[in-house]
């Protein structure tokens, strides 16, 4: 890392620092992911929004907004530029008549397996210095902590993940 080739005798505090490790992972995932998406409706959240459309049958647009930690406002639009080229496709929530739900059609799905596909080479670049079983260690692992943080969601509840992360101290009797 930064302080293993430029300072040997002296670790880097960096080197150990899970922020700054998954920073340096994200970004450059986001320029190779923005680079294979350019041109696609919405971008990298466009197709994040057509990837929890397209798994399963049509998904209520507030679960898709929630799921993918997107303002509702947001979402109409990136749905609107889906909506264009023909990727989806709205219709009422027969449960709700307020609601909608979203639809993937054989075009959109077509187009999601293509950048799928051209997702799985950024991805396969990115992990590169691993061996495909620490690649496969770490997807697992990574899937594991991405669900225990969606699940305590802390742009839902931060009180809650702040008192998970730092309890409060036991209070003296009176």
């Amino acid at each position: 890392m930064t302080g293993a080739t430029d300072r040997p005798e002296r670790p880097d505090p960096l080197d150990d620092d899970l922020g700054w490790m998954l920073g340096i992972v994200f970004r450059g995932y986001v320029r190779a992911a923005e680079h294979v998406l350019t041109d696609f409706p919405g971008g990298p959240r466009g197709y994040q929004v057509l990837t929890a459309s397209a798994t399963g049958p049509g998904r209520n647009q507030g679960a898709i907004a929630e799921e993918l930690g997107i303002d509702r406002t947001v979402l109409t639009y990136l749905i609107d530029d889906l909506e264009r080229p023909g990727f989806v496709a709205r219709r009422p929530d027969p449960s709700d008549r307020r609601s909608r739900l979203v639809d993937v059609t054989d075009a959109g799905r077509a187009a999601w397996e293509q950048r799928r596909e051209a997702l799985r080479r950024v991805e396969a670049h990115l992990l590169g210095s691993l061996t495909p079983t620490e690649s496969t260690t770490l997807r697992t692992l990574l899937q594991r902590v991405a669900c225990s943080t969606q699940a305590t969601d802390p742009l839902r509840n931060l009180c809650e993940a702040v008192t998970h992360i730092h309890p409060a101290p036991p209070t003296e009797p009176r």
